[in-house]
């Protein structure tokens, strides 16, 4: 076959010293039972670099031990085509049987790039929630990975120590193949691809242009021309497709085109300081320059280059550019900037730029008298954008949505805070920290209100409003981790603000006194938390009117106290009210008329109150079901709660010789569903499942299937610990319900060992007089007094608590007159 008439085929063309075609399909069928995820490549035809791929290969085959090749070299050398063309190759050749995983190490973890491959192309189940670090989880996975050899593909890796513990953990099956920009000084072998030899530069020209002869005739300036460009690959297609839309175009005027336009690449050639990115920078600037591209494709690209450096969703363009005519805008990006190579498709509706194309765009549109504009547009839309990311528990399909959207929020709120206006200047920063607290990612959210309180307060002063917010929302995050006493200080300083610059009466300040007594009722200090609650409620009914549906939130948080203090008198009349306002306001199939349905349940349900409970949440759950659909986690806390309710009539009714596993029939598949439901929607390692874990868990205990209930107890430590850490009460009461396990058991000194822990943190987080505190202590005298009864006191510790519970219970048996156990 015609070497020339293949390269009309249209997709990227490489060349190296020998001049092979391989025909690739762009999606080729994979060998049956072999796994991969390769990436789909554009190149239709890879034109060459056989003695690289055939090296390479060489370099992956050698030793007994692990294989690690890395596959260096400058940006547009062709690194990651490479890598690619390798992989393809030899899945159609079926080298690697046991694999071939490709991962993106800039956008994503090699970790947690394995465990998802190992999910969801090998099959296998999830590690066990005992693992608690990555790598842990990451050896379980490969000590399970069948077939050998396996290749593992990290494209663009910019940190070896990174990566580098990974590595550590594979067995000789494994081959990993690396690309990247560094030179690594380690023991990987490393191939270190070089720009084109001038032989397969001219032959790269001559597929490009179609034409060899308009090549051949023109062999010295052809010559010039390649040296010019530097022989790299990147430069000499854009330039090979501009001469083919330009058939009359010598090759000498094209040389002094690129000679006249050196200069205006200055921007990258100071950037990186390397003659090869003079040449590419040179060849973007012919496209620039060019006669059919258009002020508007410029100003296209000046706008895109003010995106970050990630997959930009299409929509958001059509929103910095809201005068444009939607059919327009698209012909733009497809005849001027995918047309000419300059925008890649990366998915559906999501486009990226070229790191050095971006740094060229970015040179240009400083140069623009819009460039200002551009900037201003582009953070009003961000602003947008993150008031549309949930405040409360996100499904997954919502933080997919917004997802794409986070690493330009991160632009505006790290480089371009200047074109923020004052009322928006703190809205990216709490967009993107809401984004990860929603999804329990509370360390990653952390940084982003810390640097927004501190931006804000630079700007704006310390006693601006903005301030106070971001104040509010540090706040909660410190409340939702249990760091009690770091929280306190940053919400009175928030109410101190808002009461200063806004007015004692403001609807700001009742948020921030409802938030204060949110905290006081977490640590138990229920007569500081209720004046500030009535305070709150006071505001929002004078302010807001009594029907506002912030009064009805205010009713709730009130109720939920008093609930906490065992007033549920007083807390019924609020909790009808609050369910009144919002189905006045809401109308009475409003998801949130659901939540205030479940919040009254529950008081029923303490109070036993099963048959008057059932009904509310049943009708929640219609509502739930008919509004949010079957999988939202509304329905799941509907279903977890009516379990409980089941769960607790069947046990009023039981019959004292019924086995205990009949006594919870209707309640498991209840909770099943739930559990499923939660972990589909927030993911398996949400705080939120760790609730209906444990009330699972419970059910087990009861039905005696001890070996799955510890299963299951033992997940919420490990997701507790990750997500709140282990000095958050939430960990405490999951390492009592652990403990009482164990108790049922008998295994006292197990038992004895967390009830202890237990005990330390709810006394170090909330204080001795705390409800939990005292129960965690209650927890292990019964735990003593059990041992004593079953004669089996020597297997608990000398830690002086139980001496402590040891000598009380000998007094009290003494006092009864039971003076064997005394003594």
């Amino acid at each position: 076959m015609d070497i020339h008439a293949q390269a009309s085929h249209g997709g990227k063309q490489y060349i190296a010293k020998e001049q092979h075609f391989h025909n690739y399909p762009p999606t080729p069928d994979a060998i049956v039972g072999v796994p991969q995820n390769l990436p789909y490549t554009g190149v239709t035809q890879f034109v060459g670099r056989d003695a690289d791929l055939e090296r390479l290969h060489d370099r992956m085959q050698r030793g007994t031990t692990v294989a690690v090749s890395a596959v260096s070299g400058m940006g547009g050398i062709g690194k990651t085509e490479l890598a690619l063309q390798y992989a393809y190759k030899h899945l159609q050749a079926n080298t690697y049987p046991g694999g071939l995983c490709w991962i993106n190490v800039r956008s994503q973890d090699v970790g947690l790039g394995l465990l998802e491959f190992a999910r969801t192309q090998l099959g296998l189940p999830e590690p066990p929630d005992i693992l608690e670090t990555l790598l842990e989880k990451v050896q379980w996975v490969c000590r399970r990975w069948q077939g050998e050899p396996i290749l593992v593909v990290l494209d663009d890796v910019t940190d070896y120590e990174a990566v580098e513990p990974y590595l550590n953990l594979l067995d000789p099956r494994f081959r990993v193949l690396m690309t990247t920009r560094l030179k690594l000084l380690t023991s990987v072998q490393r191939l270190e691809l070089e720009v084109l030899t001038e032989a397969a530069s001219l032959e790269l020209l001559r597929v490009l242009v179609d034409d060899p002869h308009r090549i051949d005739g023109q062999l010295a300036d052809a010559q010039r021309l390649c040296k010019w460009l530097g022989y790299l690959p990147l430069g000499l297609e854009l330039v090979g497709r501009y001469l083919a839309r330009r058939e009359d175009l010598s090759l000498v005027e094209m040389l002094e085109r690129l000679e006249a336009k050196k200069l205006a690449a200055q921007a990258l050639v100071q950037a990186k300081q390397m003659t090869a990115q003079l040449g590419v920078a040179a060849a973007f600037q012919l496209t620039w320059d060019d006669e059919q591209f258009p002020d508007e494709a410029k100003m296209l690209c000046g706008l895109l280059s003010v995106f970050a450096l990630a997959p930009i969703p299409w929509n958001l363009v059509r929103k910095c550019l809201p005068d444009w005519d939607k059919e327009d805008l698209e012909d733009c990006r497809v005849d001027h900037l995918s047309g000419r190579s300059l925008l890649s498709r990366v998915g559906k509706e999501l486009f990226q730029l070229h790191q050095l194309l971006r740094e060229f765009f970015t040179t240009k549109r400083e140069q623009m008298i819009g460039a200002d504009e551009m900037k201003k547009s582009f953070c009003q839309v961000m602003v947008t954008e993150a008031g549309t990311i949930p405040q409360v528990t996100p499904t997954l399909d919502q933080i997919q949505q917004v997802t794409p959207v986070i690493p330009h929020l991160a632009e505006a709120a790290t480089n371009l805070t200047t074109w923020l206006t004052d009322t928006d200047l703190v809205m990216p920063f709490l967009g993107i920290a809401r984004f990860y607290q929603a999804q329990g990612a509370y360390t990653q959210s952390l940084p982003w209100l810390q640097q927004g309180y501190v931006v804000a307060e630079a700007r704006l002063g310390n006693n601006h409003p903005d301030v106070a917010t971001t104040l509010n929302d540090l706040a909660h995050l410190h409340y939702m981790q249990g760091r009690y006493s770091e929280a306190e200080p940053l919400h009175k300083r928030a109410l101190s603000i808002g009461e200063q610059q806004l007015g004692k009466e403001h609807p700001n300040v009742a948020t921030s006194l409802n938030n204060l007594a949110l905290l006081y009722q977490a640590q138990g200090r229920y007569a500081e938390a209720e004046p500030l609650c009535q305070r709150s409620l006071a505001i929002g009914e004078q302010q807001l009117g009594k029907d506002h549906p912030y009064v009805a939130r205010s009713l709730n948080t009130l109720a939920n106290l008093y609930v906490s203090q065992g007033r549920y008198a007083e807390a019924e009349p609020l909790l009808q009210r609050s369910l009144l306002i919002r189905e006045q306001q809401l109308g009475k199939d409003h998801p949130d008329v659901a939540t205030i349905l479940n919040n009254l349940a529950g008081l029923y349900e303490i109070q036993e109150r099963y048959a008057e409970a059932e009904p509310l949440l049943q009708r929640a759950l219609v509502i739930g079901e008919q509004h949010l659909g079957n999988d939202h986690p509304l329905v799941a806390t509907c279903l977890q709660n009516l379990a409980k309710i089941y769960r607790e009539q069947r046990k009023g009714m039981a019959n004292p010789f019924l086995e205990p596993e009949n006594y919870s029939s209707e309640a498991e598949p209840l909770y099943q569903r739930a559990l499923a439901i939660l972990e589909q929607k927030l993911g398996d390692d949400h705080p939120n499942i760790a609730p209906i874990l444990n009330n699972l868990a419970d059910l087990y205990l009861a039905q005696r299937r001890y070996s799955e209930a510890e299963l299951l107890h033992q997940r919420v430590l490990v997701i507790l610990e990750q997500k709140l850490g282990s000095d958050h009460p939430d960990f405490a009461l999951a390492l009592n319900n652990l403990a009482g396990l164990y108790q049922e058991q008998g295994r006292y000194r197990e038992a004895e060992t967390l009830y202890e822990q237990s005990w330390s943190i709810f006394t170090n987080v909330l204080g001795e007089d705390h409800p939990l505190t005292q129960i965690s202590w209650n927890n292990l005298w019964l735990l003593v007094q059990q041992a004593v009864k079953a004669g089996r006191v020597e297997e608990l510790s000398d830690h002086p608590h139980i001496a402590t519970h040891l000598i009380n219970l000998a007094e009290a048996y003494r006092q009864r007159g039971y003076y064997s156990y005394s003594k």
